[in-house]
């Protein structure tokens, strides 16, 4: 029998971002790429992103999180996801606050409403060895692609926020189709762990509308740390205040780039789908 098989997991999302949690804090079991896939292709559990918390490393934090994409790609941040985390683990507790680890460090979360809640993303970053980029460029926020009419450059902001990302800031979203754009970007030779790639159009300073393909997942309903990358890349280019609704395909994400510490919050409604029990034969049948 799988070391996995009759585990429980949630099916949520935010806002269309389909995410899958798996509570092993009780375990030392360690997933691999094969058990990722195995997950993402049993009936009705296809994610975007695999939540899977083990027990706490560092003192005050209720788990540690590592982030699983459904191509078995292990991913740094997923705001969606981790306010899913959020909304499973204040089930047990009465507080409002609470702090979770992932690889990109301690992540704050707070419950803003019922199943709304709130994630301290963390500083976006902008060197080249932190995004990272395969050499260093003039501008990380103003790289170009040849990818415009006619072959003209299209400028990319590129930053990590818990995640490599590319953001395009564009004046009509209906001119780029993300579904060719996204791959072949995503596996661009400038990025070594490839990268979230994004287009943005700015309809008002405070409200940007996003589409995201996303690295190991593809196209997506909604994307939390794509959402934190395009507020920033628009706030940095005079675009955007640091306070902004992103309007995704799935719906409105919230998203503040705080000046007095540098932190970027995401802020979010989540959705509980339903629980299921994973079963032995799915994971012989992958690795047959």
């Amino acid at each position: 029998m799988h070391p996995l098989a009759r585990r429980l997991v949630t099916k949520m999302n935010g806002i269309g971002n389909e995410i899958v949690l798996l509570d092993l804090r009780d375990s030392p079991y360690e997933l691999d790429a094969r058990s990722v896939r195995a997950i993402a292709q049993a009936p009705d559990l296809a994610f975007d992103q695999l939540m899977v918390l083990h027990a706490p490393v560092s003192a005050g934090t209720e788990a540690y999180v590592r982030i699983y994409n459904r191509d078995g790609s292990e991913a740094g941040a997923c705001g969606n996801g981790t306010r899913c985390v959020a909304w499973t683990l204040m089930q047990d507790t009465p507080h409002e606050t609470l702090r979770v680890e992932t690889l990109n460090g301690i992540l704050v979360c707070e419950r803003k409403g019922e199943r709304r809640f709130s994630v301290e993303m963390g500083r976006p970053r902008f060197g080249w060895q932190d995004i990272p980029l395969s050499g260093p460029v003039p501008d990380t926020a103003a790289i170009p692609f040849p990818i415009g009419p006619g072959g003209t450059p299209l400028l990319a902001a590129a930053v990590n926020v818990g995640n490599p990302h590319a953001v395009f800031l564009v004046d009509d979203l209906d001119a780029y189709d993300l579904s060719v754009l996204g791959p072949a970007l995503e596996h661009d030779a400038i990025f070594p762990e490839r990268a979230n790639i994004s287009f943005a159009q700015v309809r008002e300073r405070n409200h940007i509308v996003v589409r995201v393909w996303e690295r190991g997942a593809g196209l997506t309903y909604a994307c939390g740390s794509a959402a934190c990358a395009v507020l920033v890349a628009a706030v940095r280019r005079g675009l955007a205040e640091r306070n902004a609704v992103i309007s995704l395909p799935g719906g409105d994400l919230h998203v503040t780039w705080r000046q007095s510490d540098d932190q970027v919050v995401l802020a979010g409604p989540v959705e509980l789908e339903f629980k299921a029990i994973l079963e032995s034969r799915w994971f012989e049948d992958a690795a047959a």
